[in-house]
């Protein structure tokens, strides 16, 4: 049985989007195109997350260190969200599996927080080179089971962007292969999701998208998947078995080049009877809601998020503490 995925044409690019996406062409773009992909130059990615402490999260915003994880993690409460939320979102941050961390993702995160009313646990999950993405995996797998001792698997839902995305739907499904209960929803936000690059260097976004150079992903796929095949179902989402999966929302920008990883995806899902949403959002770029301090449809998409944690958690449980 299939269900098909609801596709979503979300329009509108205002003026903030249309500046975002200036900036990434004309700043970002020619920097991802230059740097070296290099062991020697990866060592230097870390100082990305230390530079971020300099963008401060909305006001009201409350973060706090979690210890006993095997990686980093905090706990993100946004504006107005209570400590007493028994429902709560899992967040893997993007970067494509080398980059970026807790400080990179704060203020978004505290508006999704924000959004949806409940506290987000950010994963700094170990990445690329450093170690296997089999380790990145478990460490958002355990950060699902240590979040399971407190709350109901019906009251989590697991949420990412880019490679955070990639990470969103491969933790669900090595839990639900060790045991471990279905979370109650995944949101992806521009997913990575199929190791094979060469449909994206094929698609019509590659010349059209103003952050992500589609060649550079196979740098980044012979980095942080060397020797793997891409249709391994433990490492490709798409080629995976997604019978079993909760509810899924995924967003995406109409001129990003990862636009047929999402469809992809949302086809896949459909196919193996998992209801899904697939948000495409005109003009927007990869991960347009990081904008959203400049952009109407960056901070409406990460309200769409919100009422998608609210609508797929269970409200009838007697309140947990976070």
């Amino acid at each position: 049985m299939t269900v098909a995925p609801v596709i979503e044409e979300c329009a509108g690019c205002g003026p903030g989007a249309r500046l975002a996406a200036r900036f990434m062409r004309r700043v970002v773009r020619p920097l991802v195109e230059r740097l070296p992909w290099t062991p020697f130059s990866l060592r230097f990615v870390p100082l990305i997350d230390l530079g971020a402490a300099l963008l401060l999260p909305p006001r009201g915003t409350r973060a706090a260190a979690v210890k006993g994880l095997g990686c980093g993690a905090e706990w993100v409460r946004g504006p107005g969200v209570p400590t007493g939320s028994r429902r709560v979102v899992l967040y893997f941050h993007g970067g494509g599996f080398v980059a970026c961390g807790l400080r990179t993702h704060r203020r978004m995160i505290a508006r999704i927080s924000q959004a949806a009313g409940m506290p987000v646990l950010s994963v700094a999950y170990r990445m690329q080179p450093r170690v296997p993405i089999q380790t990145s995996i478990d460490d958002c797998v355990g950060a699902y089971r240590w979040l399971l001792e407190t709350y109901d698997a019906d009251d989590i839902v697991v949420a990412g962007d880019s490679a955070g995305g990639y990470l969103a739907f491969m933790a669900p499904l090595h839990a639900l292969r060790d045991g471990l209960p279905r979370p109650a929803g995944i949101a992806a936000l521009s997913p990575f999701a199929d190791l094979d690059i060469a449909p994206k260097t094929a698609h019509a976004n590659a010349a059209l998208d103003p952050f992500v150079p589609a060649h550079r992903l196979w740098d980044m796929v012979r980095t942080c998947f060397p020797g793997a095949e891409p249709t391994d179902p433990w490492l490709s989402p798409v080629h995976a078995d997604l019978t079993g999966l909760p509810p899924v929302l995924i967003q995406a920008g109409a001129i990003e080049v990862l636009l047929g990883d999402a469809e992809l995806m949302a086809e896949r899902l459909g196919a193996a009877d998992v209801p899904c949403t697939l948000q495409i959002w005109e003009g927007q770029v990869h991960v347009f809601q990081v904008f959203a301090d400049i952009s109407r449809e960056g901070l409406v998409a990460i309200k769409e998020i919100g009422a998608f944690a609210r609508r797929v958690t269970n409200a009838s449980t007697p309140q947990k503490a976070a």
